[in-house]
């Protein structure tokens, strides 16, 4: 079988499936689903149930698997590599503002922790940004995307090889295969049955982004949070690190964006639009940090955050979901409607990107519209093992972030930053799809699980599935013991 996604294949490199695929959200999920289905030859639609593509936000980490399908694309190539963080900068304090590690390139920070610095496992980018590039992409492509339809239900007919939705204004849409890329209240639990329970973690996420210029309000705070290098030209991320909390800052040419983890309070919801004034965070913020409070200089940067702009985003928990698809495989679920990540994990949007890079390219493979079932069960396969233990280095990310040995850390950084797993970044899930499908397929239809079947694992080698719970990671913290990940080899 012909291996793609190796050297670029650009859009018509595919023939037409004849598939016709419906794409539900227009999260990163959804918008490269549709990009991929395109270029893999299926019939794409795309329903978003706001009036519009929310291009807001602050910044995420984009791992290098997120990035790979770009080559096929030379625009958004172009694009990215634009307005990514060129010659970045990384230093880390104690949240109490004693710096700990001097500001250094973070290519010589992965050299520190013995990675390729030409070959960063990824890279914070503005989510309003990388946003637009997509909606670009999908503009270019004459995708159709029919706003204003929020779908209150989920349905399959497996007689007739359907999936489809209904819209809150009566309407039925119907296609070969549904990807419900909603987010974590989709209506497609129901028929899928994957539905888990959100457990409070007691924390949340204070993060606000706004123009740099409100920095002229301090400018003490402007000289503190300046950019660094030749001519104070090149952006840098600070990282606080405390006793239960953690936070960081990223200045850019027209960008400042801070983020502090905190104990959950009245006002924290799961929701971007849940905003706060400067405020409250002043009021709350040195509650459970231990004896010694934040660094004034972070407190005077939140007193310079505009109104309405700082989202006091609750983290809530879910147990990996033991289903992602319909009975009859003509639903399937994929970026956070399948798996939730917490921010620490620093895998949200690359496991989003690459599940739908997965799919697109299963249903090519499976090449017809009879073939649907077996390309979504086979693309399961790939990503659930994966994107399980993906999760559990987010939360043993967190552990670190929030309990920094700094002892440890004046003698090796590595231990003031999140794991970013060899296993997690050499990954290409498109290479991998077509290098593996026919054996995964082989060993499905044998009953062979996959952790036991002679398809490299693209999770911890060595590592055997075993199912977890959020009770035993919250257990586990409240003994203080440190997150067991398991056997394998996850570095």
């Amino acid at each position: 079988m012909a291996v793609h996604g190796i050297e670029s294949e650009p859009l018509g490199s595919f023939p037409k499936s004849g598939i016709d695929v419906l794409v539900v959200g227009t999260g990163l999920a959804g918008l490269t689903a549709a990009i991929e289905c395109i270029r893999k030859g299926h019939n794409v639609r795309v329903l978003e149930r706001a009036s519009s593509i929310n291009t807001l936000g602050d910044m995420y980490f984009m791992g290098l698997p997120a990035t790979r399908f770009f080559k096929h694309w030379p625009e958004m190539k172009e694009e990215y590599d634009a307005i990514g963080l060129h010659n970045a900068w990384i230093e880390t304090y104690k949240h109490s503002g004693e710096q700990m590690v001097k500001p250094l390139y973070v290519a010589d920070r992965l050299k520190a922790a013995g990675l390729d610095p030409k070959t960063p496992p990824g890279t914070f980018q503005l989510r309003p940004l990388v946003y637009k590039m997509f909606v670009k992409q999908v503009e270019r492509l004459g995708i159709k995307i029919e706003f204003n339809s929020r779908v209150v239900d989920y349905f399959e007919d497996e007689a007739t090889g359907k999936g489809g939705v209904e819209t809150q204004d009566g309407k039925r849409y119907e296609a070969d295969v549904v990807i419900a890329a909603d987010g974590v209240g989709s209506k497609s639990q129901r028929l899928v049955g994957g539905q888990v329970r959100a457990r409070s973690s007691g924390r949340a996420m204070w993060r606000a982004a706004f123009p740099i210029e409100n920095l002229e309000k301090d400018p003490e705070v402007k000289a503190h949070y300046t950019m660094i290098g030749p001519d104070n030209s090149e952006p840098i991320v600070r990282t606080y690190l405390g006793p239960g909390t953690y936070g960081m800052t990223l200045t850019r040419p027209e960008t400042m964006i801070w983020i502090i983890n905190h104990n959950a309070t009245g006002s924290s919801a799961e929701s971007w639009s849940n905003t706060i004034e400067p405020q409250e965070v002043l009021d709350t913020m040195d509650e459970g940090v231990g004896p010694n409070a934040w660094a004034p200089m972070m407190k005077r940067l939140i007193a310079c955050t505009p109104e309405k702009t700082i989202v006091n985003f609750e983290l809530l928990w879910r147990d990996p979901q033991p289903s992602w698809t319909s009975p009859a495989s003509r639903v399937i679920q994929i970026g956070d409607a399948a798996h939730s990540f917490l921010p620490a994990s620093g895998n949200g949007a690359t496991q989003a990107i690459e599940d739908a890079v997965s799919i697109a390219s299963c249903l090519q493979l499976g090449g017809s519209k009879d073939k649907v079932p077996e390309a979504v069960r086979s693309h399961i396969r790939f990503r659930f093992i994966r994107n399980a233990c993906a999760q559990k280095v987010g939360f043993s990310n967190a552990e670190l972030l929030q309990d920094t040995d700094w002892n440890k850390v004046k003698f090796d950084p590595r231990r003031a930053q999140p794991k970013h797993p060899k296993w997690v970044w050499e990954h290409d899930p498109e290479v991998y799809t077509y290098e593996n499908y026919a054996k995964n397929v082989e060993a499905m239809n044998k009953g062979v699980r996959f952790d036991e079947s002679d398809v490299p694992p693209n999770f911890p080698p060595g590592y055997k599935y075993e199912p977890w719970t959020i009770d035993w990671v919250m257990e586990c913290m409240r003994e203080g013991k440190p997150i067991d990940l398991g056997p394998g080899n996850w570095d």
